[in-house]
């Protein structure tokens, strides 16, 4: 009975023009075929999830103890008065998202409150992490701006556009700053600071510094040209966090 059925399912596409017939049977395989797209995105969707699981579950390698040290920082920009004694090195880069968080938010009132009442020496020093591809380039950005007297100017807009550092993104940063873009240029394209960055992150790694955004609180030495390091805050912490700090310095025996 059933192979009669067939037969006569058969007989009768036959008998029927030849289109309506093809054409159903594609669209059946065209649906399967979504069907199976689909299917293979979500297990490619699933898979991605468990490994970000996976590597959120791995032991994370323990960071560098923090070692007092001595930090050349001849050169390096800086805030506040040539009188403060108390210094706090920001070790920084342009495309870590926390960094830029912690300088549009919290930046500003240490500036406030310690800068700008002579209390404290604010440096900033560069340490471009290897899987940002576009950071030690916008370093090199931010000195050729502080060559035409534009650091933190350029500093300011980096951080502001996070998302905008690519070679010609940092030209047009420096038109927008109104700098000498011919100099700038130069500048740039040479790799004339490249130096200079490796040297920060030098310094910044004697006291066991592997990440940004990192601070370093410490004691402007007699030289004036470094500054021993004697207390760290790691991370993109709140600014009351930096105010204990501080405040815990300032109120020490000299």
């Amino acid at each position: 009975m059933r192979t009669f059925f067939i037969v006569a399912a058969l007989a009768a596409c036959m008998l029927l023009p030849a289109q309506p017939c093809f054409s159903q049977k594609s669209k059946e395989l065209e649906s399967i075929k979504a069907d199976i797209k689909a299917l293979k995105e979500g297990q490619q969707s699933i898979r991605k999830e468990i490994q970000e699981i996976k590597n959120q579950l791995k032991p994370k390698p323990a960071q560098p103890e923090f070692k007092e040290a001595v930090l050349n920082v001849d050169g390096d920009p800086f805030k506040g008065s040539a009188d403060a004694k108390l210094a706090l090195i920001e070790i920084s880069e342009f495309q870590c998202p926390f960094c830029g968080r912690h300088a549009r938010d919290t930046v500003p009132q240490i500036v406030k409150e310690y800068v700008e009442t002579g209390k404290l020496r604010y440096y900033f020093l560069d340490f471009p992490l290897s899987f940002h591809k576009q950071a030690f380039k916008a370093s090199e950005a931010a000195a050729c701006a502080g060559d035409q007297g534009k650091f933190w100017e350029m500093h300011d807009e980096l951080f502001r556009n996070q998302n905008a550092l690519t070679p010609d993104d940092l030209v047009k940063h420096a038109e927008s700053l109104g700098l000498d873009v011919p100099k700038f240029k130069e500048c740039l394209d040479s790799g004339k600071h490249a130096d200079e960055i490796n040297k920060d992150m030098a310094e910044a790694q004697k006291a066991g510094v592997s990440g940004t955004p990192t601070t370093l609180l410490g004691w402007v030495q007699a030289d004036g040209k470094s500054v021993k390091a004697v207390k760290i805050v790691r991370g993109a912490q709140p600014f009351a966090a930096f105010k204990e700090a501080i405040e815990s310095l300032l109120a020490a025996p000299k």
